[in-house]
């Protein structure tokens, strides 16, 4: 079976070629298609899309981030309507979510944000329903790249 990749907001950046946070760019795409070569799944996490969508806000001159946005907005839009290489996770419940809001405290001693604890907590829930497969983080921050469930 093929491993299941989950797309952190770094990596998404550098895939879309966000001004000031795509330093990886070429490297990216390559390690993407070697993935998408191998069949891998990916997934993209709800904080992903919101985080990759404020570094888009809040980088590049006007046109390069109109620019930036409109390809952002093509590629998740495509994505929910299942015509992307990646797919979008479901929407969290108020009461899973309130769940990670009492565990928030401790992951912020850690120095990691509340989008971080929202994409482990994907890793783990894609653990409990494949445990049959490899899943991973695929991040550049090396506290995310640390989840990587090998078989």
């Amino acid at each position: 079976m093929s491993s299941i990749c989950i797309i952190d907001t770094s990596v998404f950046c550098n895939i879309l070629k966000v001004p000031k946070k795509s330093q990886w760019h070429e490297k990216t795409i390559a390690q993407f298609r070697r993935y998408n070569d191998d069949s891998y799944t990916f997934l993209l996490p709800m904080a992903t899309i919101y985080e990759t969508g404020n570094h888009i806000a809040q980088n590049g001159d006007g046109q390069v981030r109109r620019k930036t946005a409109e390809l952002f907005v093509q590629q998740v839009t495509q994505a929910f309507q299942g015509q992307a290489p990646w797919t979008p996770t479901p929407f969290d419940s108020s009461a899973e979510f309130s769940i990670w809001l009492s565990q928030f405290p401790d992951q912020a001693m850690r120095g990691s944000g509340l989008g971080d604890l929202s994409i482990i907590k994907v890793f783990e829930r894609q653990c409990e329903l494949h445990p049959h497969r490899r899943i991973f983080i695929w991040s550049y921050d090396s506290h995310l790249r640390a989840y990587n469930r090998e078989l």
